[in-house]
């Protein structure tokens, strides 16, 4: 063909066809080497930018680049050699070539998701990781069903019939699989709505649950109480019951009543307004939330008066240092305008003596 027998001795005619394989796998090797040299070192320079997308591009096309110039050149060598020996089998490189082409494009938009994915949850300070990740899952979900489907086509399938049936198929799935479906959508429901996410101490006052979310997946929300035991929570119950997020609670409320002596009533002005004063002055107390000191009670043994307000912090541990230096001060309060706090007591009145006359 290209008059090669001219220049090697001993090659007929005949044997043309095997320097062409030869040179085509040839070419391919060295095609190949060149381009993941280039890629190598255009790698290396962007991998020296700020810009992160760059790389994620460079990285998700490095190693299907060399796959596809391998699949055009072996297709191309099995061309010849079907020319040549006419073997059925060396018919079907096309479909091959044109399959591990859809494979490695495949590769190369995962790879792009992936990378994407990577850079938000460790760039984006705002973006949550859990839907981070849940979209990348469904993103690679979508690519997959895609690519399946372009497979199929590919190979000669009818995608219509496929997805007829597949719908037929999937009413009746639906029907078996119920449960896990809706298992499925609450958690689709959890990922788009937020009310919680990973690391978030949650509770549910409809069922006995609470504790610190661990990991939010398609089926199951995995939640660990606070005796350090995992609870595995299907998603479908969060689209049922009431969920409360003290995670995201900004501040946390003081609620308590003190009770004075009947015989401290003329001091109950004073510390109750001395009270008040310390509240809006302490540092841990956040005086622009609601904050009321009030006197509203006669109770059986003591004149009762309540106090409400928030502290700044959230944290569990450091609201209860916080309350109880309020509790103290309140208590000095009391001591230093000579009142006390009562205690449950009983004071019986006793009538006049009935005088019984003898007869």
């Amino acid at each position: 063909m290209f008059g090669l027998e001219k220049w090697i001795p001993g090659l007929g005619p005949e044997n043309v066809w095997m320097v062409q394989v030869f040179t085509a796998v040839l070419v391919t090797a060295l095609v190949s080497f060149v381009v993941r040299r280039v890629l190598a070192k255009l790698a290396r320079k962007v991998d020296r930018t700020s810009n992160r997308w760059d790389d994620i591009i460079f990285t998700a096309m490095s190693r299907p680049a060399g796959w596809i110039i391998w699949l055009q050149g072996l297709a191309i060598a099995a061309d010849l050699i079907l020319v040549q020996t006419g073997s059925a089998i060396f018919g079907y490189a096309d479909s091959v070539r044109d399959i591990g082409v859809l494979v490695c494009v495949t590769w190369f938009v995962l790879g792009i998701i992936r990378g994407t994915e990577e850079v938000y949850v460790e760039t984006a300070e705002q973006m949550d990781k859990t839907t981070a990740h849940a979209l990348g899952k469904l993103l690679r979900l979508v690519v997959f069903v895609t690519a399946g489907l372009v497979i199929l086509q590919t190979l000669g399938y009818s995608v219509s019939g496929i997805l007829a049936m597949g719908g037929v198929g999937g009413i009746a799935i639906g029907f078996a699989a119920k449960d896990l479906l809706a298992n499925f959508f609450g958690g689709l429901i959890v990922y788009l709505d937020r009310p919680f996410a990973v690391g978030d101490w949650i509770r549910s006052p409809d069922r006995e649950i609470e504790g610190v979310v661990e990991m939010i997946g398609w089926r199951v929300t995995v939640i660990r109480n606070f005796q350090s035991q995992p609870m595995y929570v299907p998603n479908s119950v969060f689209t049922t019951v009431i969920v409360e997020n003290p995670s995201r609670m900004e501040n946390r409320r003081i609620y308590e009543t003190i009770g004075l002596r009947y015989s401290d009533v003329t001091n109950m002005d004073k510390v109750v307004s001395e009270v008040e004063a310390m509240l809006k002055q302490h540092e841990a107390i956040d005086a622009e939330k609601t904050m009321m000191v009030n006197f509203n009670k006669f109770g059986a043994s003591s004149l009762d008066f309540f106090i409400y307000c928030f502290t700044r912090t959230t944290r569990w541990v450091e609201f209860h240092e916080v309350k109880q230096d309020v509790m103290l001060r309140i208590a000095e309060i009391i001591k230093s305008n000579h009142a006390e706090i009562a205690f449950p007591t009983s004071t019986i009145h006793l009538a006049d003596s009935i005088v019984v006359e003898k007869s």
